[in-house]
């Protein structure tokens, strides 16, 4: 298993290298889960582009860290561009991953030539429903939202047809660092892009489940009507995880936005 340490930090990350001249992409995935979430987007894309995709801290097989607000993940993320020698990304984020590169994207402009965000907005949730979730997992443990949050995160089909893998994502869920999940969840609280979002200035294609119950298709469309000239598309048949739910659909959208965008250099990505 791949892992890094960098700025103190140990970081669970899988590197795809490939030729050509595609931008390297990074995935950055969502509260309560890690990397493997992405597993089937990136068979799919194996081989076409160069990719990355870790486990931020306080999830997965990565250090928990101190979590004090989104920058901490944007400089894990910073830290392993620099690692890897990536000049030029593509970042794909979903939930809080979207807010990440929101935050990245902020910070170092010049190295996004393109934004991903699914399932994710400029603001998410209110300070009054993290503190709930914060007090509730604080007294009584990740399990005891656990039912609630997978019924976001996937369709009544999915939960109807699908019942190994559910159980499989509430394993997940609940295997996750307490400290991790925690202080993402107050980082997400207190994560605000709205401002920032109309000074994105790369093309961007903004992504929702039309049944996500989390961060809602009418939430998604309002980031992407605050980013100049952001693309928005909506998933049928996907909740929260629309990389999971309907993975084929997000590929297609995928190839897509890379196609569009204006020829890059020769990358060993």
């Amino acid at each position: 298993m791949p892992f890094v340490t960098i700025g103190g930090i140990t970081l669970h990350h899988r590197h795809i290298k490939a030729t050509g001249n595609a931008r390297p992409i990074i995935f950055i995935n969502s509260l309560g889960t890690d990397f493997r979430i992405w597993d089937e987007i990136v068979s799919a894309l194996d081989g076409e582009m160069p990719l990355l995709v870790y486990d931020k801290r306080g999830h997965g097989l990565s250090d928990i860290g101190d979590i004090r607000s989104i920058d901490d993940h944007v400089d894990d993320l910073s830290a392993l561009i620099d690692h890897f020698g990536l000049s030029k990304v593509v970042l794909c984020g979903l939930s809080v991953g979207g807010l990440i590169a929101q935050g990245f994207y902020r910070r170092r402009p010049e190295i996004v030539e393109g934004l991903i965000l699914c399932d994710t907005a400029h603001k998410i949730g209110t300070a009054e429903s993290w503190n709930t979730r914060i007090a509730t997992v604080e007294s009584k443990g990740i399990q005891a939202i656990a039912d609630g949050v997978l019924k976001v995160w996937f369709t009544p089909a999915f939960h109807a047809a699908r019942l190994a893998e559910l159980d499989g994502y509430w394993n997940m869920m609940t295997r996750q660092a307490l400290a991790g999940y925690i202080g993402t969840c107050a980082a997400v609280r207190d994560a605000d892009f709205t401002d920032a979002a109309r000074r994105i200035a790369v093309p961007t294609l903004c992504v929702a489940g039309d049944q996500d119950g989390s961060t809602p298709p009418d939430l998604v469309r309002s980031l992407a009507e605050l980013i100049p000239g952001a693309r928005f598309e909506i998933i049928r048949d996907a909740g929260h995880i629309p990389c999971v739910e309907q993975p084929e659909a997000l590929v297609a959208l995928i190839r897509s936005f890379i196609a569009s965008l204006a020829p890059g250099a020769e990358t060993h990505g």
